[in-house]
């Protein structure tokens, strides 16, 4: 079943059993499986994940706590594990990742399998930057993962950077 979120960097599809989120997918998302597969649709579904993610881009959420089940090898969950532990506001290079998991040349891998994370947000995989700090690839696109790594940027930070 899905269901869809509203939210400002546009309607999020909220995938899984209604309780737990096997994925949450961005309208143009890339490695979008196809609404086919969602199942049906009730928008009243997924309560705890609705109010956590608008909550988050309220700014009155750091962390989520919900179920989670999302599909791939062990390879694939080892790294959305791993991306759930990076804090809020802070970012992690490939490589760093890879090191984490035990081996820095696994960087490239390491991005195929965030590349593939299917719960994007609450799993953070754009807290992933390139090894100079750079925006690389997201599957909902640049500009998104842009948005919300400032949002997770304390005010006085994002001030800041304006001048």
């Amino acid at each position: 079943m899905h269901a869809v979120l509203d939210t400002p960097i546009g309607a999020l599809t909220l995938v899984g059993d209604g309780q737990a989120l096997s994925g949450l997918y961005f309208p143009d998302h890339a490695r979008h499986p196809g609404i086919g597969t969602f199942g049906p649709r009730d928008d009243r579904t997924f309560a705890a994940a609705r109010t956590q993610l608008t909550e988050y881009f309220a700014g009155e959420r750091t962390e989520f706590d919900l179920p989670l089940a999302p599909h791939g090898n062990e390879f694939q969950r080892s790294v959305w594990r791993l991306l759930g532990t990076i804090p809020y506001g802070r970012t992690r290079s490939y490589g760093q990742l890879a090191a984490q998991l035990g081996d820095p040349g696994l960087a490239r891998a390491v991005g195929a399998a965030n590349g593939r994370n299917p719960i994007s947000i609450v799993v953070p995989c754009h807290r992933v930057v390139g090894h100079d700090g750079s925006l690389t690839g997201y599957a909902g696109g640049l500009a998104r993962k842009a948005f919300l790594l400032e949002l997770e940027q304390p005010a006085a930070a994002r001030v800041r950077t304006l001048f």
